[in-house]
C-alpha cells in the first residue's frame, strides 16, 4: 500500500469560471491558472502522483505547454489514473478538503464526487470531500483564493 498527500492553491481572478471537482460553481469570480484551475482535482492528482513516486502535476502537465491551456482538469486526472494503473496501483480511498471562506459548496459535493470517481473509474463512495473556512484568517479567509488538500491510499492490484 502507498499513501500520497496532495496540496494545491489558486487565487481568485475576475473573468474566469469557478470550477471545483469538475463542477461549474455559480460565483462572480473563478480561479487563476493555466488549465481550468480546479484546485480540488489538482490536489487529488498530486496525491496520486506522489503515492506512485511520480512527482507532481507540474512535471507531467507544465503550464508552459499550450496544449494544457484551459483544459479540463478531469481530463488530466484521467491521464494520472493511467499512470497510476501502469504502476500497478488502484485506489482504496481519497479524502480531501477544500479550504475557503466562500462560496459555500456543500450542495455540489455529490456531483463533484461523481465526476472524480468517473475520471478515476472507481465507485464514488471511495471519494470523500469536505470543506472548511479559516475563520477569516489568511488568504483563504480574506477570500483571495482557495486551497485544497488530499490524502489517497493506493494498493497494488
Amino acid at each position: 500500500m502507498k499513501v500520497g498527500l496532495g496540496f494545491d492553491v489558486h487565487a481568485f481572478k475576475a473573468g474566469r469560471k469557478l470550477i471545483i471537482g469538475g463542477v461549474k460553481i455559480d460565483y462572480p469570480v473563478g480561479l487563476a491558472g493555466h488549465s481550468d484551475a480546479d484546485v480540488l482535482v489538482h490536489a487529488i492528482m498530486n496525491a496520486i502522483l506522489g503515492a506512485c513516486g511520480l512527482g507532481d502535476i507540474g512535471i507531467h502537465f507544465p503550464d508552459s505547454d499550450v496544449k494544457y491551456k484551459d483544459i479540463s482538469s478531469l481530463l488530466l486526472l484521467e491521464e494520472v489514473r493511467k499512470k497510476m494503473e501502469e504502476k500497478g496501483f488502484g485506489i482504496v480511498n481519497i479524502d480531501s478538503i477544500l479550504i475557503m471562506q466562500k462560496p459555500k459548496v456543500y450542495r455540489y459535493f455529490p456531483e463533484m464526487k461523481k465526476n472524480i470517481a468517473e475520471a478515476l473509474k472507481i465507485d464514488d463512495d471511495k471519494v470523500n470531500i469536505k470543506a472548511t473556512t479559516t475563520e477569516g484568517l489568511g488568504f483563504c479567509g480574506r477570500e483571495e483564493g482557495i486551497a485544497a488538500e488530499c490524502v489517497v491510499l493506493l494498493e497494488l492490484k
